[in-house]
């Protein structure tokens, strides 16, 4: 698990702290405690590799102009064996770094040494974190929403496994609250409109208008007839919903799975009532003081934690509340389970439920900052520059599978990271199928598979990429970029990690692919004097395998030729 650009930031700051040491030894500077300085890739290459603002930030605490402390550690560091070639000051007193060759050659062998494995690290420790994502009512099929959230949540459950995180994806079950029973009055008016019609038997708003539910109840009555048309609502009910609720759950399993998103768990919110964990909750948070009765229901002090008013947990006909079972699941992640972090993606439109729940776990005496949720903003679906336009009352929409049909899978999880979740996003259904390099998944693919093809052609003539190539014969811009860009990857999946950022993975991939494309039209490979051909060979390799990581990050494929 190399980090090569880590590495070179961390010698970095290891010398200047060490000439700032010596500095205050000699008497050049008074003795001070060095203060928390920068150390930082510059925006423009022209100002180094790296930069400080040690001289900056000392100023102060050492007395001494910025430039003139510079000057000193310029004058001092000894940047021999080292991964520096030089350094020089610039502007009022920043100090700027330059790589040498053999940081160059070392950042290409260490992917070609780690391979599959390269951009891996241990950063994260091995703590055990539980990613939730989609978690759909299991009363319909998945929207648009459920679609981003599915390629977010599988993809950054991705990047903090390779940030040495151990990951757990996990896809909770509302089978059980007001949902379920909206879906049995649902299911049982349709089953009933079958022998009775429309007419007797009207569906009210209040239930859902979708196609599902009608074929749903079609197909129970094809099993069952009208065996239970003449029960009690209650026994109907049941009935169809033990029929209907495991085709839809599997309906979510096969449907995810296409969209290749494979669950460690899937977790029954009907398990927390059916053990009794609800009321173990409440009774906790009643020790503690948090808890009253009013008006025959049992209220959570949220007022004592900030909230502009208390929330029911159990109404007063003796039916917990969503926000109970919530409350229990997340004890059942953080405690029963002791995952050590808790990360939940969730519409935007459940902003107000954020704050509450972690201030009932603050209530049990958990760390709320052991949880973390992701808002995820809306997607628009774009055809020919217009909205395609939702109903979610009349039941017609684009689900998950629909758009799966129409573009390919590569494509949809590409493109749901191409934004932050919390950003809007419009999603252009007719890019998504283009095949040229305005779409930017086929451009990232391409990028990989026109590798391949030079590997694959230059192999034929006897050329193989090789660890020990004379790499300090790339030295043109394009090919410099070039490996200082892939050089970045590890610390790139560390940021993606830190931040819940799968959007910089997909940057990253677009980046590398736009260098490769600039470096493949003036740097030829074939045709080169040889030790230069071998040394380009396996610098393409290297952006081979940086790619190819990438993508497989996104779960997205690397096609070797197109």
């Amino acid at each position: 698990m190399i980090d090569i650009q880590t590495q070179a930031e961390q010698q970095l700051r290891k010398l200047l702290c060490s000439v700032v040491e010596k500095a205050k030894d000699n008497g050049e500077l008074i003795q001070a405690e060095i203060p928390e300085f920068v150390v930082e890739i510059p925006a423009d290459s022209s100002n180094g590799d790296f930069a400080t603002n040690i001289a900056m930030i000392g100023a102060r605490v050492f007395k001494q102009a910025p430039k003139m402390i510079a000057q000193q550690i310029v004058d001092n560091i000894v940047l021999d064996d080292t991964y520096f070639d030089r350094c020089e000051i610039a502007g009022p007193g920043f100090i700027n770094f330059f790589l040498n060759k053999t940081w160059f050659s070392e950042a290409i062998i260490a992917v070609l040494g780690e391979e599959s494995h390269y951009g891996k690290t241990n950063f994260g420790l091995n703590k055990k974190v539980l990613v939730e994502f989609v978690s759909a009512n299991p009363t319909g099929p998945m929207h648009i929403g459920n679609a981003r959230g599915g390629a977010i949540g599988d993809c950054l459950s991705e990047i903090l496994s390779w940030a040495g995180y151990s990951t757990s994806r996990e896809f909770y079950v509302n089978d059980a609250g007001n949902q379920i029973e909206k879906f049995k009055k649902s299911l049982s008016i349709r089953y009933q409109q079958l022998f009775l019609g429309e007419q007797a038997v009207p569906l009210s708003e209040d239930c859902y208008q979708g196609a599902d539910i009608t074929q749903r109840a079609k197909d129970f009555a094809d099993i069952h007839k009208d065996k239970y048309l003449n029960v009690s609502e209650d026994e109907r009910r049941q009935a169809l919903v033990e029929y209907a609720l495991p085709l839809n759950i599997s309906g979510l399993k096969t449907d995810l799975l296409k969209y290749k998103i494979e669950y460690d768990k899937w977790f029954l919110e009907s398990d927390l009532h059916k053990q009794g964990k609800l009321y173990e909750i409440v009774d906790m948070l009643k020790s503690r003081g948090y808890i009253y009765e009013d008006g025959g229901a049992v209220w959570f002090k949220a007022t004592e934690f900030g909230g502009e008013k208390d929330d029911v947990l159990i109404r007063d006909n003796g039916i917990p509340t969503y926000f109970l079972a919530d409350i229990a699941y997340h004890y059942n992640k953080l405690v029963d389970r002791g995952f050590d972090k808790a990360i939940d993606i969730w519409g935007a439109d459940h902003h107000g439920h954020v704050a509450r729940l972690k201030w009932a776990l603050e209530a049990l005496g958990i760390d709320p900052k052991r949880l973390d949720i992701i808002l995820m903003q809306m997607v628009r679906l774009v055809r020919d520059g217009e909205t395609v336009k939702l109903s979610k009352r009349s039941g017609k929409s684009i689900t998950l599978t629909s758009l799966l049909d129409e573009i390919p899978i590569d494509a949809a999880r590409f493109f749901f990271n191409m934004r932050e979740a919390n950003s809007h996003f419009d999603f252009d259904l007719d890019l998504a199928i283009e095949e040229s390099s305005k779409n930017p998944v086929y451009y990232v693919q391409y990028a990989h598979a026109r590798i391949c093809q030079i590997l694959k052609n230059l192999e034929e003539l006897g050329y193989k990429p090789s660890i020990n190539s004379e790499y300090e014969l790339l030295n043109t811009k394009e090919e410099i970029e070039l490996i200082k860009a892939i050089a970045k990857f590890p610390s790139e999946i560390i940021a993606a990690a830190c931040s819940y950022n799968p959007s910089r993975i997909t940057r990253f991939a677009l980046d590398i692919a736009t260098l490769f494309h600039k470096f493949y039209t003036v740097c030829k490979v074939k045709g080169s004097e040889e030790n230069l051909l071998n040394a380009r060979l396996s610098l393409c390799c290297a952006v081979k395998i940086t790619l190819k990581n990438a993508l497989t990050i996104l779960n997205i494929s690397a096609p070797e030729e197109m």
